[in-house]
């Protein structure tokens, strides 16, 4: 027989080695929020699972219930392989630890395939990534990386990751660079999702004396960063990297890519157009219509984002910013390195 896992034995289970976590529900439902690391294999596809929710409102439980066995029934032994290629201990949840999860679970063990059950299920677990936040609990020092759009930021931020600097990506886990144009080619997060994913970074990087970060404004996209993270970003060190606009825009066509999401691009730039001298935003529409985007970052970078950076820089007059100025990404990285051991003498 199956055991039911509170969160926190569950979190103790992962904490001891490889262990794998099974989300049973619905694609849909799986990709709006889940517990991060998980895979999907579902009981029932969003097709499914509506034909059996409209039943049990219009007609009742039993009937949604015996519709749901006759699906399950017959996808049972490709459901069943899809365990049996897992081969780590698991644990299988639903969204409150309820029929599809119990079903799941009973039917493996009945199959010889042990597997344990989140009680509570992704409810029990979202509760407990917002009492996590709620603690406001993460003492490391953010060093922050500021500069105009196209700066390279992001792409420093990677840098320092690959040679072992603790780094928190915001931007990554909002699945948004924090533009208008933010979310193309992306998958944005929502905010359950943007939560989880954020509660397993603190973790991971609780013990580290210091955090790099970028200089976010505390909306990106689609969720909101926790006040108090948000609070900490604005108090940290704060360095601010300089590149020549030639790089920015170098920087933004290898980041965004717009060559392959054109019609994306220019339905974007409708939302700021209003906002854009008639003749700027004119040149950039016919540079959008011929492909010219290297003519349409230039642009906008200089008429548009660099005057909302100043904006935003000067309501923060009383902030010291350790200025790296570069000739491209890679020197703006050997200057960052320098600050970094100077920043460590100096602790």
């Amino acid at each position: 027989m199956f055991r039911d896992l509170t969160i926190d034995e569950l979190l103790a289970v992962q904490a001891k080695g490889p262990h794998t976590f099974i989300d049973v529900r619905s694609p849909k439902e799986f990709n709006e929020a889940t517990i991060p690391g998980s895979i999907n294999i579902p009981v029932f596809n969003d097709e499914e699972r509506a034909e059996i929710g409209t039943l049990y409102k219009q007609v009742g439980q039993e009937v949604a219930k015996d519709r749901g066995l006759e699906i399950f029934s017959q996808k049972l032994p490709d459901f069943i392989r899809a365990f049996k290629q897992i081969d780590t201990p698991m644990t299988v949840f639903c969204w409150r630890g309820g029929m599809r999860s119990k079903t799941a679970a009973t039917v493996l063990d009945l199959m010889g395939i042990h597997t344990t059950r989140l009680a509570g299920g992704v409810r029990t677990f979202r509760q407990w990534v917002v009492h996590e936040l709620e603690q406001e609990d993460f003492s490391p020092t953010f060093i922050v990386l500021n500069g105009y759009t196209g700066s390279g930021k992001t792409a420093l931020l990677k840098m320092l990751a690959d040679k072992g600097f603790p780094v928190l990506d915001f931007e990554n886990l909002a699945g948004h660079r924090g533009s208008i144009f933010g979310q193309i080619g992306l998958e944005p997060s929502n905010q359950k999702k943007f939560d989880s994913l954020l509660v397993r970074e603190l973790a991971r990087l609780k013990q580290e004396p210091y955090v790099f970060i970028e200089g976010e404004s505390r909306r990106i996209g689609k969720v909101s960063m926790p006040s108090f993270l948000f609070n900490k970003k604005e108090t940290g060190v704060q360095l601010s990297v300089h590149l020549p606009v030639e790089e920015r825009v170098k920087n933004i066509l290898a980041d965004y890519e717009p060559d392959k999401y054109p019609e994306l691009f220019q339905e974007a730039f409708q939302i700021i157009k209003k906002r854009l001298h008639t003749p700027i935003a004119k040149q950039i529409e016919d540079d959008l219509a011929i492909g010219d985007f290297a003519s349409v970052i230039k642009l906008l970078l200089e008429n548009y984002y660099d005057s909302r950076y100043e904006h935003s820089g000067n309501q923060h007059t009383e902030i010291e910013y350790v200025h790296i100025t570069a000739n491209n990404l890679d020197d703006a990285f050997q200057q960052l390195l320098g600050v970094v051991e100077r920043l460590e003498l100096n602790k």
